[in-house]
C-alpha cells in the first residue's frame, strides 16, 4: 500500500488546515512515508492525528507537532541542523528534504540503530545519528543553524544555546514531567530572544542536564 492519499490527507487537514504556511514544510510531510517510521505494529494508524508509541517508551510525534516545530526553524535549504532525540527517525527524514545536513542524537541505541537503518534504506544520505546523551548537544559539529529538541526538558540547557550560530533557531519544549510549552529561542548579537509557541506534551528529555532515571521511572 503507497499511503499516498492518506499523506494528502495528512497534509490538508491536519498541517495547512491548522496553519502551517511554509510549503517547504508541507511538500516534505506530504513526501515522508511516515507509515515506515511508525513501524508494522502502528503502519495502519500512522496518519493519525496523534503521537503513536515505537517502543522503549517513546513515541513518534504528532504529524501537526513535527510540521510546527519543524515550520519554527525557517529552513531554506542550506542549513546545519541538530535534532535531540532521533526516536523512529521521522523527524529526521522530514528536515533532511528541508537542510543540508543534519545530525540527530538517540540515548538508547536499539532505536538508534533501527532509525540509521531506515534513514539509509530510504536514502536521507545526509542525516547522521549518533547514540549519546542529547542534553549535552553535539559540540563536535557546532555550531548550528538549528536545534530541534523532541523530549521535554525541565528548563533550557544552556548548551544548546552555545551551539547556536548566531541568528540560529531552538525549538524546545520546556515544563513539567506532563505539560510543557513549546519555546522557539533565537540568539542573537543581543542576546536571546524567547517566543511562547504553544502548550504540549512530550516524553522526559532524560540526561545529564534533563530530567534524571530516577525522577521518571
Amino acid at each position: 500500500m503507497s499511503y499516498e492519499k492518506e499523506r494528502h490527507m495528512m497534509v490538508e487537514s491536519q498541517l495547512r488546515g491548522r496553519g502551517i504556511k511554509d510549503e517547504r514544510v508541507l511538500g516534505a510531510m506530504e513526501t515522508v512515508p511516515r507509515h515506515l517510521f511508525a513501524g508494522p505494529d502502528m503502519e495502519d494508524r500512522a496518519y493519525d492525528d496523534c503521537a503513536l508509541p515505537i517502543g522503549e517508551g517513546q513515541t513518534i510525534s504528532q504529524p501537526y507537532m513535527v510540521a510546527l516545530m519543524t515550520e519554527l526553524l525557517e529552513l531554506k535549504g542550506d542549513e546545519k541542523v541538530l535534532e535531540i532525540g532521533t526516536g523512529s527517525g521521522y523527524q529526521a527524514a522530514v528536515l533532511s528534504l528541508l537542510a543540508s545536513d543534519v545530525y540527530s542524537v538517540e540515548r538508547i541505541d536499539s532505536l538508534a540503530v533501527k532509525a540509521q537503518k531506515l534513514l539509509v534504506d530510504q536514502m536521507y544520505g545526509n542525516v547522521t545519528v549518533v547514540i549519546s546523551d542529547g542534553t549535552v548537544g553535539l559540540p563536535e559539529h557546532a555550531p548550528y543553524d538549528g536545534i530541534i529538541v523532541t523530549a521535554g526538558a525541565p528548563e533550557v540547557p544552556s548548551q544548546y544555546v552555545e551551539q547556536l550560530k548566531i541568528n540560529g533557531r531552538l525549538v524546545i519544549p520546556v515544563g513539567s514531567r506532563y505539560s510543557q510549552v513549546l519555546y522557539l529561542i533565537r540568539k542573537t548579537l543581543q542576546g536571546i530572544e524567547r517566543h511562547v509557541s504553544t502548550g504540549c506534551v512530550f516524553v522526559p528529555l532524560i540526561g545529564k542536564d534533563g530530567w534524571t532515571a530516577t525522577e521518571i521511572y
